[in-house]
């Protein structure tokens, strides 16, 4: 008996997706030309500010789900929302939206999206990981901690593989902390002009490079 054929594995689109980022960007720098970029932003906090933070961390637990950009949210809220809430009072507020999104993408890809994301998944030749008890957690790690998906992409890719939710949730929460904590006082150290804490931020985000390649190193020694 021959062997059976395997079917050729499409390749993702990356050169029109580089293409069109390049055509954004380019699109971005011209408009932004002659513009007044700190006026702008002030304007945007604004805009935000008006919006109230229930609001905010509403869209937030939301948003990130359908793949908006979790750290432009982080970048912003400190600046808008401490002198009303007190820093500690925007980390508390975004970890818990950050708690009901991660849970949002886990049912999204469990039931509303899983035919949707079962058909994009075979289209480009790859499969979901195979998650057993014994390696629930490596899977989890390596999802969360591997560089290059989006946030909301390695959500989908976990609930497609069915890991349980309270692990997915443990790990897929911690995983994020540092990165969040780092942004919300980043993004209201750059406005303020605090070398202290942008250094903070920036060191918060450094060990956190440094604890994910480490963790990573582990885990491939382990697999290997």
């Amino acid at each position: 008996m021959l062997p059976q054929e395997t079917a050729p594995r499409r390749r993702l689109p990356v050169v029109k997706l580089a293409f069109a980022a390049l055509i954004a960007l380019v699109a971005a720098v011209s408009f932004l030309r002659g513009v007044n970029v700190g006026e702008l932003i002030d304007r945007g906090l604004s805009v935000v500010r008006s919006g109230g933070p229930v609001l905010f961390f509403l869209a937030e637990a939301l948003l990130p789900a359908l793949g908006a950009p979790l750290a432009a949210f982080n970048l912003v809220a400190g600046e808008a929302f401490a002198p009303q809430m007190t820093m500690p009072g925007v980390v508390a507020a975004a970890m818990v939206a950050i708690a009901v999104n991660l849970a949002l993408t886990y049912w999204l890809a469990r039931h509303a999206f899983r035919p949707f994301l079962t058909r994009l998944v075979a289209r480009y030749g790859y499969a979901v990981p195979r998650v057993t008890p014994a390696n629930a957690l490596t899977v989890s790690l390596v999802v969360r901690l591997t560089p290059g998906p989006p946030y909301f992409l390695q959500g989908y890719l976990l609930g497609l593989a069915e890991v349980p939710f309270r692990l997915y949730m443990v790990v897929s929460w911690l995983a994020v902390l540092p990165w969040a904590v780092a942004f919300i006082v980043l993004g209201k150290a750059a406005r303020e002009g605090s070398f202290v804490r942008i250094a903070t931020a920036v060191g918060v985000i450094v060990v956190a490079v440094l604890a994910v390649q480490l963790i990573r190193r582990k885990l491939a020694r382990r697999e290997s």
